[in-house]
């Protein structure tokens, strides 16, 4: 469903007074409806996919999510239902990508890294600047879009309870007391199904392979990929648990849908899978629609009847770059950052210890 220019932009008649009518006022709740959904791609009219050699939709190819960092995961609340930006707020969003590309070149000062913000350019757990991808501007305003406020639903009960125990175990312990205290992104292990693919700083690719039967999915950060049957064979005894879950595959038309379970209860489904962890009961549902021939329609819901109060769906676009080049993702659990975070722990320590500053 298109937004109409004429009938729901703004200075229209229904952005004046006359909106107060309930009429008007019932018309301008399905134009912003209208406008949540042009924030989405839509398939171009008439397009069908490529085919395999046996017939499946073909969706092989490289398919970063580079173009769409940037687009927070969850809407401001003043947004409402809107999941678009104005013009006004899409010259804002460009204004703040500018005012980043001049941050992006600094030169990286480990002596004040200590008095820079923790995840800024130049923090002391910051990246590189040269290592950082910037996104393409976007009206979408959220990675969320369902439920239609783009915000993620409230957490159930047990959930809360989950995260206050997560809290108490944490207190009286520093931040690197053992490496079980950093993340396990940090420590170069996964960042979940959600985490592999949701749009970040840097190495974002995506790459799809396809033989009869299967479907791959490789994630370029932490080096992940899923072999995903399509054959309709029943998941995996759930007394098995996964980082990436257990994934089954099916076409529904030209759509490639992917049920996983299986999961642990260690990550999370936000980027580079943090936010608040999910459960074992966690099912993930993805689907992928190729809607013209650089582009992909990705959609992900997550449902966990331990964790959120409903599902919920997140939805962007991922174009094709056949010249995207793959990094190796040269991370794993042995890696420097480690030893380095849990020496230089103990060297605060130590130095507390003698009555020195902390750094």
């Amino acid at each position: 469903m298109k937004r109409s220019p004429r009938v729901c932009a703004a200075g229209s008649p229904l952005a004046g007074p006359a909106a107060r009518s309930s009429r008007l006022a019932g018309l301008a709740a399905l134009c912003m409806l209208a406008s949540a959904a042009s924030a989405q791609p839509e398939p171009d009219v008439g397009y069908t996919p490529p085919r395999t050699p046996w017939g499946d939709p073909d969706l092989q190819g490289t398919w970063p999510g580079t173009a769409t960092v940037g687009v927070p995961m969850q809407r401001p609340e003043r947004f409402g239902i809107r999941n678009w930006l104005t013009d006004e707020e899409l010259a804002e969003r460009q204004a703040k990508f500018r005012a980043q590309s001049e941050l992006d070149p600094a030169d990286f000062d480990p002596e004040r890294a200590g008095e820079t913000r923790r995840e800024a350019i130049g923090g002391p757990v910051s990246t590189p600047p040269h290592w950082l991808e910037r996104g393409e501007l976007q009206r979408q305003a959220s990675l969320i879009v369902d439920p239609p406020n783009g915000r993620m639903p409230p957490l159930t009960e047990a959930a809360e309870r989950r995260q206050q125990q997560l809290r108490r175990d944490r207190e009286g312990r520093g931040p690197a007391d053992s490496y079980t205290d950093r993340s396990l992104y940090e420590r170069c292990i996964t960042r979940g199904v959600a985490g592999s693919i949701l749009p970040v700083i840097y190495n974002s690719g995506n790459e799809i392979v396809q033989a009869p039967g299967y479907v791959a999915i490789r994630n370029e950060m932490i080096h992940e990929t899923r072999v995903i049957p399509l054959d309709g064979r029943p998941h995996v005894s759930p007394d098995i648990r996964m980082w990436m879950g257990d994934s089954r595959g099916r076409w529904d038309g030209d759509t490639l849908v992917i049920e996983t379970r299986n999961l642990t209860d260690r990550t999370g489904v936000g980027l580079n899978g943090g936010g608040p962890r999910h459960s074992e009961q966690l099912t993930i549902t993805e689907r992928l629609t190729r809607i013209d021939e650089d582009t992909i329609r990705y959609e992900l819901t997550i449902d966990d009847p331990q964790t959120w109060t409903r599902p919920w769906t997140m939805s962007f676009p991922l174009k094709r770059d056949d010249d995207y080049g793959f990094f190796e993702y040269a991370c794993h659990e042995s890696n420097y950052a480690m030893f380095d975070i849990l020496r230089d722990a103990r060297a605060e320590e130590a130095r507390a210890a003698r009555g020195g500053p902390a750094r």
